[in-house]
């Protein structure tokens, strides 16, 4: 999916004002399309972020029998195989760049008596996916795979599978969701175990489609037991906007002087919030306005004005409900007053990049303060003085969507621009974004 690199320079940006959407949430519309194809009937999906990774998820699930297709007016229709009717496809599975694809389709697939091999793009070919193969091959399914636990893999599906009771060894919503998906045609109770509670989408949707699921607490510790085998209903859904992509237009409204921008129907479920907790916590202005549920999901308008922002240690126990947000947060320790410390973070070493070293490395470019630890970020901020920016020197994004976008907003901030190798990556997640930061920041926004 990858071709020639397309570098791009942000620049300083006027106010940024007026009402944006963005795009619908991505861990949701994965979740939306899996699902719904695991129903027997139609689902109709409105809001479904249509990034390559998503687009990804489609195509999978298509070559596996569901009947996928997008309408006139932006609906996805999805006609579902039913759970345990998935077909042998004829083709690899071709997840692109998309980890969640990777992961949870491995899951749906395991506990269907099928084989089916899954390549990636040279990013995806790097992240390690022994934590999903480990409690899926204790189901019955067997793999064959690249040096490292890594793609391009084979996988050998079980029919039956076998129940399992899984305690996470990480925290991970992935690996807890592919270990649902594989219990949703495995007879019997499937148990997974989250030391540290992790984003619930999946227990929200499943229960939505009619699965039958409980979630509890014991020992301190969040149970979810899921029953196999019982047919998913059709359901008609709105995917809420989605609160990573959020955070680029939250910091970037915080940053930049004179701005104040309303971000509508963004998702504010608790276990994707800390976010925005975290950078009220620093002194951001973000207002709820209108909170609201939406398909078993809470939603609200954010309103975000400037503020100057504070360095602050954050709770490492935070790190779940806010993990793809830490390069943008990063930008905004960078021009906050003081020292901002992030520890527990392990988890970002095996995203798109490895984002800890990613980012330190380009913020030190553009005059930041950055130190890298093992698990986390030190940044000692500017004081809210412009970072100079690349002028002579493009910051190396590592093909991460992430760390181009979070870039993309300290250009914004910077005295001269900031310089990014490639923006190609964003397209993974968040189609439209450089014209959305034209669109905010434009004179008739305000």
């Amino acid at each position: 999916m990858q071709n020639s690199p397309s570098p791009q320079t942000f620049r300083p940006a006027s106010p940024l004002r007026g009402s944006i959407a963005v795009p619908g949430d991505k861990s949701i519309s994965h979740r939306a399309l899996i699902l719904g194809a695991c129903a027997v009937g139609e689902t109709r999906v409105s809001g479904l972020l249509e990034g390559e990774d998503v687009l990804a998820t489609a195509a999978a699930l298509r070559s596996m029998g569901a009947d996928i297709e997008r309408t006139g007016d932006g609906e996805w229709r999805i006609h579902g195989v039913g759970v345990g009717g998935l077909l042998q496809p004829d083709a690899a599975i071709d997840c692109g760049n998309s980890g969640t694809s990777a992961r949870l389709l491995m899951g749906l697939v395991a506990s269907h008596g099928i084989t089916a091999s899954f390549t990636g793009d040279a990013s995806l070919s790097k992240r390690p996916m022994g934590r999903v193969i480990e409690p899926l091959s204790r189901m019955g399914a067997g793999f064959t795979s690249s040096p490292g636990g890594r793609m391009p893999l084979m996988l050998e599906g079980a029919d039956p599978a076998v129940p399992i009771s899984y305690r996470l060894p990480v925290a991970s919503a992935q690996v807890k969701s592919a270990v649902l998906l594989a219990g949703l045609n495995t007879p019997g109770i499937t148990t997974v175990i989250e030391p540290v509670p992790t984003r619930d989408h999946s227990e929200r949707m499943l229960r939505g489609f009619g699965a039958q699921i409980e979630v509890g607490e014991e020992d301190g510790a969040r149970v979810i037991r899921l029953t196999g085998q019982v047919d998913l209903q059709p359901q008609v859904l709105t995917v809420p906007g989605d609160p990573s992509s959020a955070a680029f237009f939250m910091v970037a409204a915080t940053l930049v002087e004179s701005s104040d921008l309303t971000i509508r129907n963004v998702g504010m479920n608790p276990t994707r919030a800390g976010f925005v907790g975290v950078l009220r916590d620093m002194g951001a202005s973000i207002e709820e306005v209108d909170a609201r549920e939406v398909g078993g999901e809470p939603v609200a308008d954010l309103r975000v004005r400037h503020a100057p922002l504070t360095g602050i240690e954050i709770d490492p126990a935070l790190a779940p409900s806010m993990i793809d947000e830490f390069p943008v947060l990063f930008v905004a320790a960078a021009l906050a007053q003081g020292t901002t410390i992030t520890r527990g973070l392990e988890e970002l070493r095996v995203k798109e990049s490895d984002r800890l070293a990613t980012m330190a490395a380009a913020l030190t470019s553009i005059g930041a303060r950055v130190e890298e630890n093992e698990n986390g970020l030190t940044v000692h901020g500017t004081g809210g003085e412009p970072l100079r920016g690349s002028a002579n020197a493009r910051v190396k994004t590592h093909l991460d969507h992430r760390i181009a976008m979070s870039m993309a907003v300290a250009g914004l901030a910077s005295r001269d621009g900031v310089e990014i190798d490639d923006a190609s990556p964003i397209a993974t997640s968040f189609p439209g974004f450089e014209s959305l930061l034209e669109q905010a920041s434009s004179p008739e926004a305000a």
